[in-house]
């Protein structure tokens, strides 16, 4: 996630000049953005604890509350990465209008770099947790795979580099085009009228959003700086009435449902970010936090799975009270206790020079320099 892992090309588009050179300029951070990231980099942890362990756990309680911990994810699929991809969008408006050159080195050899590294290290660790029910490559031909046409819990990574690449290319044709092109692949794919093994459905579907942030970004400016608290109540009632009408009705393959519920998800998510944000501690603990999305992402499955394979046969293993106790509380308890790690981790990998980790590096005059990510 290192288009999401910062902001700093980001400034108001009337201040935006096109770039001359190839090295990004430092701008302001825009805290309503780094929240809703934050926000949503929990999310992405909190969901993939649920369904990857919390699950998983062999419950005997006489009430379904890892079901309703289920079902309370599922209710933020809208809402988590076409959110996050819609931020990217934004972000990338500039560097689309930069050289090749630099947009191919800063952007999509970038992703391609980063996602290809953490694709060997998961390998290598979740082959250590076998238990856990995530895409994992069990062989060279099932690597390989993953590192070109089927992508692994790494998506994010892979779908940015291809979008920037067709962001570049198309960026000339007009907006509207575009975006009904990509808003056509979602409905497809939402409908369930195209292959999507591993994690290709999500790559399909999210590339609509990338491109709405970065060719409706006024429109995203302008929503984000006229929120109000009215708007906020109006947003989430739209959107809960949108989740609540798709269950009833069975719609999610409905074609145009998804997507249109998507879409109210990241209107009320902008809003509640940007009020969010007004608070000085819980805002300012979220903009840090998606001020380093990055090493959550891509440290959060190892860490997990580990956890996992320490805790899935006690936690099955409890009493009935201490079940009830573990399936009150687990969820948020792990994805804090999984982010806090992941932090953590990065900090005593960068302490020991293992930037190369997180950034694409340069290698200059002998000697090797990482290349900051301008996102």
């Amino acid at each position: 996630m290192t288009e999401t892992a910062g902001n700093q090309d980001y400034r108001p588009l009337a201040a935006a000049p096109v770039a001359t050179t190839t090295d990004p300029v430092p701008t302001p951070r825009v805290r309503w953005a780094d929240v809703a990231k934050g926000v949503c980099i929990i999310l992405v942890v909190s969901w993939h604890v649920v369904i990857k362990h919390y699950l998983q756990i062999t419950w005997h309680l006489g009430v379904p509350l890892p079901g309703l911990w289920g079902k309370l994810g599922e209710q933020l699929l809208p809402l988590r990465m076409p959110l996050f991809f819609t931020i990217s969008g934004v972000f990338a408006a500039n560097a689309v209008t930069r050289p090749w050159r630099a947009t191919a080195r800063s952007r999509i050899a970038q992703f391609l770099y980063l996602y290809a590294i953490w694709l060997l290290i998961h390998t290598a660790i979740l082959a250590l947790a076998p238990q856990l029910p995530t895409d994992r490559a069990n062989s060279v031909s099932g690597l390989l795979e993953q590192l070109t046409i089927t992508p692994s819990n790494l998506w994010y990574l892979y779908a940015l580099a291809l979008y920037f690449t067709f962001a570049k290319v198309a960026y000339r044709l007009p907006p509207a085009v575009l975006l009904t092109a990509a808003a056509a692949l979602s409905v497809i794919t939402a409908a369930g009228l195209l292959a999507t093994p591993g994690n290709r459905g999500g790559v399909y579907q999210n590339l609509v959003f990338f491109l709405a942030g970065l060719h409706l970004r006024p429109y995203v400016e302008r929503w984000a700086a006229t929120a109000t608290r009215r708007r906020l109540g109006l947003t989430f009632a739209v959107y809960a009435v949108a989740l609540v009408a798709m269950a009833v009705a069975g719609a999610e393959t409905w074609p145009g449902v998804w997507l249109l519920v998507s879409v109210t998800a990241v209107l009320f998510g902008i809003t509640a970010a940007v009020r969010v944000g007004q608070w000085r501690v819980v805002g300012g603990a979220l903009a840090s936090l998606g001020r380093r999305t990055l090493p959550v992402y891509v440290i959060h499955m190892p860490v997990l799975a580990l956890l996992h394979r320490l805790l899935v046969g006690p936690l099955s293993e409890l009493g009935d009270a201490g079940q009830f106790l573990v399936a009150l509380g687990d969820p948020i308890l792990l994805t804090s206790v999984v982010v806090a790690l992941c932090l953590t981790i990065h900090r005593g990998l960068v302490a020991i020079s293992a930037r190369w980790l997180f950034e694409l590096p340069r290698w200059r005059t002998g000697r090797v320099e990482a290349v900051p990510h301008s996102g």
